[in-house]
């Protein structure tokens, strides 16, 4: 590829080679500005630190307001007149951070009261935090004790919406529970990047991206109660207690077709539309077969919209982001990737932000952030869609 990526380049890897973009987040602030949030990966020194960056003018500009050490992962939100930034610390201890200027200082998490909420080896993406009935919600994972095996144990974390939040015994936290293989006969046993949902009922969801990958072996389709579904559009949706100490899971009801699955994703609900909606990964070439080189786990090069009524059936409304979207896509060979996309609404339109790679080292690891609007999203159809990237 050639020229700059699509959209506002809100950061540029100085070296696409050592500086890798990841875990955007984007907030809106009432007077009108956005803030984003992200961190850097890689061979280098800021590696584990978090970037926030300030636009003034909608998105069309972005000037860098603030670095913190020693944080990853995180979402940006405002709550209660203050800003946060929920996720890891470069280690995997489980913080929070707290700005009172709009973002431009950030506390210092050395202790329980301060915003150490809990130590090991913790995991997460910048996904939804949630107010429902009088407490705020966020999903997150906890690496099993064999950590790097990427046995991930999801669980949600709670406080009481008044409660000082830098403060680790306002936080509840709910039993966790492991992905089996045997569930969808897969390669990996994983779920993560878990996004808290109000359903149409009322009670919680955690809805985690799956990895479907075939286990060497198995047929395709995928196994007994899910048969009728895509293999690589699943997702898990576990059911959270009312009182968050709880999380289940049936394999036989609790998976369901969503777009985007294989990558971490961001669900909304849009009380004008009266649906949720999201921004995922398509998936548009499912091929099958078993060789990890060659799974179209890879595939990250067309951003989808998507919506549902009732977080069971999803449709995609149209695709946004198009590059070479009918091919075999390799990691080894593959430079680009619109992935992990974050958004919030603002009246018609989303506002959203993505690790993109765009001739990059490859497509996972990123060397853009950058910033996109969807205008008029409900009313988008598949005949909206702009032309391929790669024409």
């Amino acid at each position: 590829v050639s020229g700059p990526p699509p959209g506002v380049v809100v950061f540029a890897s100085p070296d696409r080679e050592k500086v890798f973009c990841a875990s955007p987040s984007i907030a809106l602030l009432p007077d009108g500005r956005y803030l984003v949030s992200h961190d850097l990966g890689g061979r280098h020194e800021r590696a584990g630190h978090t970037l926030i960056h300030v636009s003034t003018d909608r998105g069309a500009s972005w000037r860098l307001l603030a670095e913190v050490r020693d944080q990853k992962w995180s979402t940006l939100f405002r709550h209660r007149d203050a800003l946060y930034l929920l996720g890891t610390a470069r280690a995997g201890n489980l913080i929070i951070r707290r700005s009172t200027d709009d973002g431009r200082t950030w506390t210092d998490p050395t202790g329980s009261r301060q915003g150490l909420l809990a130590e090991g080896k913790f995991h997460c993406a910048p996904t939804p935090v949630v107010v429902h009935q009088g407490r705020i919600w966020r999903a997150f994972e906890q690496f099993a004790p064999t950590a790097p095996t990427r046995e991930f144990r999801a669980f949600v974390v709670s406080a009481p919406e008044a409660a000082d939040l830098l403060d680790a015994t306002s936080w509840t936290r709910s039993s966790s529970l492991v992905h089996r293989r045997e569930w969808l006969a897969t390669r990996n046993a994983e779920w993560l990047e878990g996004n808290i949902v109000v359903a149409p009922d009322g009670s919680l969801r955690n809805i985690l991206r799956v990895e479907s990958h075939p286990a060497i072996g198995a047929p395709f389709a995928l196994p007994g109660a899910n048969s009728r579904m895509p293999r690589f559009e699943v997702a898990a949706a576990l059911r959270v207690s009312a009182d968050g100490r709880t999380v289940t899971f049936d394999p036989g009801r609790d998976y369901v077709h969503f777009i985007g699955s294989e990558a971490k994703f961001t669900i909304r609900y849009d009380e004008r539309s009266r649906r949720y909606w999201s921004l995922g990964s398509k998936i548009t070439n499912p091929h099958s077969g078993y060789a990890w080189l060659y799974t179209p786990h890879h595939q990250r090069n067309v951003l989808s919209l998507t919506s549902s009524a009732d977080l069971r059936t999803w449709e995609e409304r149209s695709r946004l982001l198009r590059f070479r979207e009918g091919q075999v896509v390799t990691k080894a060979e593959s430079r680009v990737g619109f992935q992990y996309v974050d958004w919030q609404f603002d009246g018609d339109d989303l506002v959203a932000v993505s690790r993109t790679a765009w001739n990059g080292l490859n497509y996972h690891d990123a060397n853009f952030i950058t910033f996109h609007r969807v205008r008029n999203f409900r009313a988008l159809t598949p005949a909206d869609a702009p032309p391929p990237l790669d024409r």
